[in-house]
């Protein structure tokens, strides 16, 4: 069985990661034996056809886990927060309690200090959590656009910070987005819950990748580090 305790334990194991928004897609992914299966707000992107992530409500996340988790998957199902739906550690509660209840198993958030409190309310309700650092897609019109983080001194200290205190409040896991490689494999070491990266380099416990960019089904954007398997497109 996959699920939770794979990726738990997977450590000794690099974990494989991909989103999944639809039922045949999980149904596929699951069947090749894929553990972890993220229901991302990269879907506004990649499905919805918005400019980025910010615009991805709560009602349509739901709508994309419940269709994932009518594959009845062996895998993990991972559902993301999206914008604005957990500014408080009472709003992050009953947001992921919305999709727990749509079939998420586990709970992404973006942050790491910042985010301390509300991981830790939702690991009191018994709410599995994976945290995300490095470069945080729901704050990329602050931010100026896609970024590689940790390349300053003061950048890499700050990550550091991030991923412990991820650790530390209670997540299983973090994804580590956009990391300076060798600052990511610092930050691997350093840890004992399995780090998934994406555009971060080859140290990390695991890797994620947008199943669009992997298999070329979005041809009109692509990110640097994602290489095509295929050119569905």
């Amino acid at each position: 069985e996959f699920g939770l305790d794979c990726v738990i334990d997977g450590i000794a194991e690099k974990i494989a990661a991909l989103t999944a928004y639809d039922y045949p897609t999980a149904k596929l992914l699951d069947e090749a034996g894929v553990p972890f299966l993220l229901v991302g707000d990269s879907l506004g992107m990649v499905v919805l056809g918005y400019p980025d992530t910010t615009q991805v409500t709560l009602a349509e996340v739901r709508h994309h886990v419940a269709a994932v988790a009518r594959a009845k998957t062996k895998a993990l199902v991972v559902a993301d927060l999206p914008y604005h739906t957990y500014q408080t550690a009472q709003n992050a509660v009953a947001n992921a309690h919305i999709l727990m209840q749509a079939g998420a198993e586990a709970i992404k958030l973006e942050g790491g200090v910042a985010v301390v409190p509300e991981i830790r309310a939702l690991r009191t309700e018994g709410i599995p959590v994976v945290g995300h650092i490095g470069m945080l897609a729901q704050h990329i019109k602050e931010e100026g656009g896609y970024k590689i983080k940790g390349r300053s001194d003061a950048g890499k200290e700050a990550l550091r910070a991030d991923a412990l205190a991820v650790e530390e409040a209670g997540a299983f896991a973090v994804v580590m987005e956009v990391i300076e490689p060798e600052l990511a494999r610092e930050i691997t070491e350093q840890l004992t819950i399995p780090t998934i990266g994406i555009g971060s380099g080859p140290h990390c416990r695991g890797q994620i990748l947008v199943i669009h960019d992997l298999v070329g089904s979005f041809p009109w954007f692509r990110p640097k580090f994602a290489v095509a398997k295929a050119d569905v497109g």
